[in-house]
């Protein structure tokens, strides 16, 4: 009679799976919880402690650690000396594992959670069945999803021998318990407030498959922490699936728009940096001022509100080519109205940042890993360096400037006014250039540059940037300082009439 071994946290599926097998003949063992509602359920098993000879002690901290169980799972069936071993030492085979893990990630995830009830959730027993049973995968099934049982059943049903399948799941412990392991791991260097600590493991989850990477030759996948984190609690309520290219500009967009959040405003994306931003009073007045930013850039463009979206901005919206569009809501009209276009993509929700969690960029051989930006971009320290001071609207096209240049891609510089960007200039090699862009793109979109306000991602080296700003008309310039030549550049703002603000801090976007 084949034995099969069930212990498991999550009993989502669990009593199917046991009738199944026991009508198959399969003979049950089981432990504490799960022992006890398959009991509940009419289901025959037999208590691993009758195999052990040993009783479950220390509140179930031991109970499957012992060579009945591990010498049953570890047996190489096509070696006779093996065989010979546990049969002399009165060890049967165990042929099927059945286990999921405590749930460590969930109650260290809890509000106000003990770290002892934390530590009580790091499984020892269930991951050594694991890794036992998944090693000997050559005899030995070994399931760690629910979602496999019926692939299992399937199998043990039809009398065949699915070496592939055996193969497949026991990948799939090995790629649980090192999530398991890692989440733990994080857990204790948060415990030490150890930002960095010396080994760092990723625990993700692979969301979706994706037709193609940024470009159709390459392969791609979305990961994720966990299931509905970030990007993935978004809900797609219209369109094409997510492209990784859409997934990227989406992330860009919520950066963008995420400092404004408790106002009506709207983000403007192509590739990953804005070429629209402003605040307004409603969904409908923020999309028409960021897009007046750059019209003909917000072709093909993936937008995002901080409010809700009414019938009348799915309408404005409806009328450009837009790529995928995000809001916290969207009203029934506003679903049918950018439902007409069958290509774009509509999400809903809050995809919220865990602002603990560090930020990855991905380089040959390795990661390099830093803390983000703080979530509130303010004025607190801010110090006046020039003669005249902004005054008090001078002083809000600032804020907003400096709020709206921490997404831009560096160099980055951003012109403003009434709470909106009318200028961009990204990704330059230096920063006169991204002025002279920026100013160039106002030019072109219809704005008047002059009593504007300029935001600069970093220092001036030189003075240069000021005298285009200058040219321009811009009245007021908020920027880190920091510069070997800030003196000069202070200088060149008095000699303009131009008011200088010190933020004391980068946002530099590499």
């Amino acid at each position: 009679m084949p034995r099969a071994l069930l212990s498991v946290s999550d009993k989502s599926g669990l009593l199917d799976f046991a009738r199944g097998l026991h009508a198959l003949g399969w003979e049950l063992l089981s432990t504490g919880g799960t022992a006890r509602a398959l009991r509940e359920a009419g289901v025959p098993v037999r208590d691993v402690s009758d195999v052990t000879r040993f009783p479950e002690m220390l509140d179930g901290r031991v109970k499957t650690l012992h060579p009945a169980v591990h010498g049953g799972l570890l047996a190489r069936r096509d070696l006779p000396e093996h065989m010979q071993a546990i049969e002399a030492q009165g060890i049967a085979p165990i042929d099927l594992v059945a286990v999921n893990l405590y749930p460590f990630r969930e109650t260290a995830a809890r509000a106000g959670v003990a770290p002892h009830e934390v530590i009580e959730q790091i499984d020892i027993g269930g991951p050594s069945m694991l890794r036992s049973a998944a090693k000997n995968f050559a005899a030995v099934t070994t399931v760690v999803d629910p979602a496999d049982y019926g692939d299992v059943l399937d199998v043990l049903r039809s009398g065949g021998d699915d070496a592939e399948l055996r193969m497949r799941l026991a990948a799939k412990v090995f790629e649980h318990t090192a999530s398991y392991d890692a989440a733990i791991a994080a857990w204790f260097a948060g415990q030490r407030n150890d930002v960095f600590p010396e080994r760092l493991g990723l625990a993700l989850e692979r969301a979706q498959s994706l037709r193609y990477g940024e470009n159709p030759n390459q392969a791609a996948a979305f990961y994720v922490e966990r299931p509905g984190a970030g990007l993935a609690g978004l809900r797609q309520r219209g369109g094409k699936e997510l492209s990784f290219n859409n997934l990227l500009d989406l992330e860009g967009a919520l950066l963008a728009s995420d400092p404004f959040q408790g106002e009506p405003c709207c983000a403007i994306i192509k590739h990953t940096t804005p070429c629209g931003l402003a605040t307004g009073r409603d969904a409908l007045d923020a999309y028409r001022k960021a897009l007046a930013c750059d019209p003909v850039s917000a072709f093909g463009s993936v937008i995002s509100f901080t409010v809700p979206v009414d019938d009348a901005a799915a309408d404005a919206v409806s009328s450009l080519f837009v790529e995928c569009v995000v809001a916290p809501q969207f009203s029934p009209g506003a679903l049918e109205i950018l439902g007409r276009k069958k290509n774009l993509r509509v999400m809903e929700g809050s995809a919220p940042v865990d602002r603990s969690a560090l930020d990855f960029k991905r380089v040959r051989g390795g990661m390099l890993a830093q803390e983000r930006l703080p979530s509130t971009i303010g004025d607190a320290s801010w110090t006046f360096v020039t003669k005249r001071q902004p005054t008090s609207d001078e002083r809000r096209d600032l804020l907003f400037a400096w709020r709206a240049v921490a997404s831009v891609k560096s160099n980055a510089i951003v012109l403003a006014r009434d709470g909106a960007t009318i200028g961009i200039g990204a990704g330059q090699m230096s920063r006169v250039d991204a002025a002279f862009m920026a100013v160039h793109k106002a030019v072109a979109a219809g704005h008047v540059t002059a009593g504007s306000a300029l935001g600069s991602d970093a220092f001036f080296p030189f003075r240069d940037g000021v005298d285009q700003a200058a040219e321009a008309g811009v009245r007021a310039i908020v920027q880190p300082g920091g510069s070997v030549r800030d003196a000069e550049v202070i200088a060149a703002a008095d000699e303009h009439g131009i008011a200088m603000v010190f933020t004391g801090e980068r946002l530099f976007r590499h």
